[in-house]
């Protein structure tokens, strides 16, 4: 055996037979250092293969390789700090123009310096592809994916422009223009080709993403998982990413699932199993394996996987194997080469062989799977579909609302895409005003969307239609699938039920569902009308499909075409008809759903690799409008002070080469800015909705000139700070609780006298800033439960936060707001934020901080008016060395940013 102290990397370099392709031996490696390769779970091998390959380098040891290579040993006594280094970023643009915009800002420092600027430069190939900004303004119609395109470039020219500026200014920045389809399912079906070429050497295919559905990659194999963009972007800047070795979770699948239950049906029913696992998967690799991942199609894993971060975990890793193989043949990639090098890397599964050692061993018989939907608030309450009905009745009779049904008039958009008034209708309890095909957790999914087509052709046969009022909507996640839904004689079905394509594009999972009829969005406003929306997302929290339809329920995309129909979700669709075909009969949802060898022969007949290979050499190129585009040249962005999209962010002002003196120093008679409630998410802390006029954000963006009907949205001007720090906690739907009974970003501001005085969030922070008075938020359970939203942490940083101070926070924005030098810090077991009895007139210190070591203890003070105090012990949430240095400088991006210059002076 070699001794750890000799270890040498290159010394375990081979070729892999029958190739010219050579790689770091795993195999090798293991069996010098004594590690049992086949114990460690699949999803660790990869990082470990990193780990072995780069000793030696930024500071990367072998003792680091041998504490993974020895997992699970460590656990139970002190965490291991293990480094991982990405092969490559995914970004799309609403997370990703915020990083240029950082990268940009950077340049801009180091050339106010007198430094060269082109010193901050990705050393990682990252691919931004733009697809969450487009908005179903306009659907049912021909002409609304015409439409919504123009739109879309019209409302983003500024942004998009500022994209070509930064593809053209950085070498490894590739932008993937609008569109082409859903970041995620570009990523797999395009951009992941199964290896890396780095450095002369094959290597997994191992990633970070900027949003928190990166996952999705890992039924291919691949490593990866969503992050900040601020954490992403000191990974493109080469550094490591420290990390605590995690627990895996294994998940055995067994049998098969049953006819006419969809891959949709298995996730919301793994996403509330694992929910419901008494330790939790939160911060854990999640790893399905067993015979009955042999039954998954590749499409089936990524939707599996898609929900990672609904289910809590870092990852839902299937390892490579032959299905992942021929899923890539499929696609117009090469299978075999990846598969012969996963094999020779003693990384991919094999079905019959002995499963690896887990920190946990669950297990799911798939032919126990019902057809589910998921609701009305949350992807992981998943219910029984016959169950929507009665879960809905139970959400509108709580408290004592008085029912009202409501006149109110639709609209449809023509031939032309011009929209036309229809007859009056009445709107109730129930009633479903959006029915939208989107996201990449089922748009991913072939078989889903040929199903979805199949089944609106067997209604669209029977004469049954789709009730006015119900805004109809499909998004596929690339135009594959309009090529194999065309070829098979569906796409024509699901434009007659008014699922034309309207988009290619994140569309309403993310917000951009567009506006509802006038006299529709005026009733909901105005009236006690509880509607609904059905959709094939992935999140349904409150205030995110549309900040004016309460109850949202998730579905495969054949349900959301049947309860289009239905109109209603007040019913229980497993007995009750959804509606008449064109003789009057009653048609029941078992009448037109589709068998699983009708799908399956439609799948065959349909499929084309080639369509793939060309679909995306199409695309690259972008839309006309794409092409035309005119954008800035030169290494240095001329910033442009009347820009309402783009702004220099204030992230780097006043930016010095010393470490801040003061980062690590006690806070005193700090003032609490916002209390939030349990299950706080990113969508509460920072919106990425419909700007309204009279909103904060709005009422800034009226002042400067921006005309209302062009106000977009939150998620489309994340590159300006001016108006997101006027949105920070500003969701319609977010509950201040030092305020209660309000909504959205209000406060109360506490003068030097303890007087309280109520005004906008961004207000009262300012005022706390201009004092030099400290600000901290405190939370319930999941603090930052969602997307890897970075204005979700920059934007309280640059409020003047210092801390969170939660029950419990999750994994990704507990990492943002380390990167950007705020403190998490945890309540101790027993402690809550309801019997803490807080209401916002307290004043607190935080001691320790000065002494603080990675996971160590915080004291709070809490001082109440009455002149009592009461103390608290935190556990801080800064978890490894790294993220201390992090603190330490203010955040990641100046840390990394100081040692580029020290390397470059």
């Amino acid at each position: 055996m070699t001794s750890a102290t000799n270890f040498d990397p290159s010394s375990s370099i081979k070729t892999l037979p029958g190739t010219s392709h050579r790689f770091h031996s795993l195999p090798e490696t293991a069996e010098r250092l004594g590690i049992n390769l086949d114990e460690l779970p699949f999803s660790l091998r990869p990082i470990l293969e990193g780990i072995a390959r780069n000793v030696g380098k930024n500071g990367i040891t072998v003792e680091q390789l041998q504490a993974l290579g020895n997992w699970p040993a460590h656990q139970g006594t002190e965490p291991v700090e293990i480094p991982f280094t990405a092969g490559r970023v995914i970004m799309h643009d609403l997370s990703g123009t915020p990083a240029i915009v950082d990268f940009a800002a950077m340049r801009s420092a180091v050339q106010r310096m007198g430094l060269d600027p082109a010193i901050i430069e990705p050393l990682v190939r990252a691919d931004l592809v733009i697809d969450h900004t487009v908005t179903m303004d306009n659907t049912g119609s021909p002409a609304s994916l015409r439409i919504n395109g123009e739109l879309e470039a019209a409302r983003n020219k500024e942004r998009y422009g500022f994209l070509k500026w930064g593809a053209q200014a950085f070498n490894t920045i590739r932008i993937i223009p609008p569109q082409t389809g859903i970041v995620h399912q570009v990523n797999l079906e395009y951009l992941a080709q199964g290896y890396l070429n780095q450095d002369d050497l094959m290597i997994p295919d191992t990633l970070i993403g900027m949003d928190s559905h990166t996952p999705m990659a890992n039924a291919l194999g691949i490593v990866g998982w969503g992050v900040g963009g601020i954490e992403a972007g000191a990974s493109m800047l080469g550094q490591p990413m420290q990390m605590l070795a995690p627990e895996v979770i294994g998940v055995e699948l067994t049998g098969a699932l049953k006819e006419g239950v969809t891959a949709t049906d298995l996730v919301l029913t793994i996403t509330e199993m694992l929910r419901k696992y008494p330790r939790g998967v939160v911060g854990k690799f999640v790893e399905y394996v067993g015979e009955g991942s042999a039954n998954l199609s590749l499409p089936d894993r990524a939707t599996i996987a898609n929900m990672s971060p609904e289910y809590g975990a870092t990852m839902g890793f299937f390892p490579f194997d032959e299905i992942a193989a021929d899923y890539m043949k499929a696609t117009g990639r090469d299978g075999d080469l990846p598969l012969a090098y996963y094999q020779a890397q003693n990384m991919a599964w094999k079905a019959g062989q002995k499963l690896p050692r887990y920190t946990d061993l669950l297990h799911l018989d798939l032919s126990t799977v019902e057809p589910s939907v998921a609701g009305p608030k949350k992807p992981q309450d998943r219910l029984p579909l016959g169950d929507i009905g009665k879960v809905f009745q139970q959400t509108a009779t709580v408290g004592s609302r008085t029912p009202e049904e409501v006149t109110v008039t639709p609209v449809k958009a023509d031939e032309a895409g011009i929209f036309q008034s229809l007859p009056e209708r009445t709107l109730k309890d129930g009633d479903i005003v959006i029915a939208a095909i989107t996201a990449c957790t089922n748009t991913s999914n072939p078989g889903l969307l040929i199903a979805a087509g199949l089944l609106a052709k067997k209604a669209n046969e029977l004469g049954m239609k789709v009730p006015d009022g119900v805004k109809t909507s499909f998004a596929p996640g690339s135009p594959v699938a309009t090529d194999f839904l065309t070829k098979a004689g569906l796409q024509a079905h699901l434009d007659a039920l008014g699922f034309n394509t309207a988009g290619y594009g994140c569309t309403t999972c993310v917000g951009n569902s567009g506006p509802l009829a006038p006299s529709i969005e005026a009733a909901l406003r105005d009236h006690d009308v509880i509607v609904s929306s059905v959709l094939s997302g992935n999140r349904n929290f409150e205030g995110r499909v549309h900040p004016d339809v309460d109850t949202n329920f998730l579905m495969s995309p054949p349900l959301v075409v049947a309860m289009a129909i239905a109109g209603n979700v007040n019913i229980d669709v497993t007995k009750e008809p959804l509606g008449k075909d064109a003789q009057g009969n009653d048609v029941f949802l078992k009448d037109i759903w589709p068998s699983n060898a009708e799908i399956t022969q439609t799948m065959h007949e349909c499929m084309d690799p080639k369509a793939f290979r060309e679909t995306y050499e199409n695309s690259l190129a972008g839309p006309e409008t794409w092409q035309t585009l005119e954008s800035p040249t030169g290494p240095v962005y001329q910033w442009d002070e009347k820009s309402s999209y783009i702004q220099e962010i204030s992230f780097f002002d006043g930016f010095a080469l010393e470490t801040p003196e003061d980062s690590l120093n006690n806070i005193s008679n700090a003032r609490m800015l916002v209390m939030c409630d349990d299950n706080t998410t990113t969508d509460h802390i920072s919106p990425v909705s419909r700007i309204r006029p009279d909103s904060p954000p709005g009422e800034y963006l009226l002042s400067i000139g921006v005309d209302a009907n062009d106000l977009t949205s939150l998620g489309a001007r994340r590159g300006n700070h001016h108006v997101m720090l006027r949105s920070i906690f500003g969701n319609v739907k977010a509950r201040n609780l030092m305020l209660p009974g309000t909504t959205g970003a209000v406060t109360n501001y506490y003068n030097t006298n303890g007087d309280a005085e109520k005004m906008s969030i961004y207000d009262a922070a300012s005022r706390y800033q201009q004092e030099g008075t400290p600000s901290v938020v405190f939370g319930g359970k999941l603090y930052g439960t969602g997307s890897s939203r970075d204005w979700a942490a920059k934007g309280p940083a640059l409020l003047g936060v210092k801390a969170i101070i939660a029950e419990s926070f999750e994994r990704i924005h507990k990492s943002n707001l380390v990167g950007m030098g705020v403190l998490p810090l945890q309540l101790p077991e027993g402690v809550t934020l309801g019997s803490l009895n807080l209401n916002g007139s307290e004043t607190f210190d935080l001691a320790g901080i000065d002494t603080m070591a990675p996971r160590g203890s915080v004291t709070l003070t809490i001082k109440r008016t009455d002149g009592s105090t009461e103390q608290v012990e935190l556990l801080s949430r800064v978890d490894t060395s790294s993220e201390l240095e992090q603190i330490r400088h203010k955040g990641i991006l100046p840390m990394v940013l100081r040692d580029i210059i020290a390397a470059n002076s």
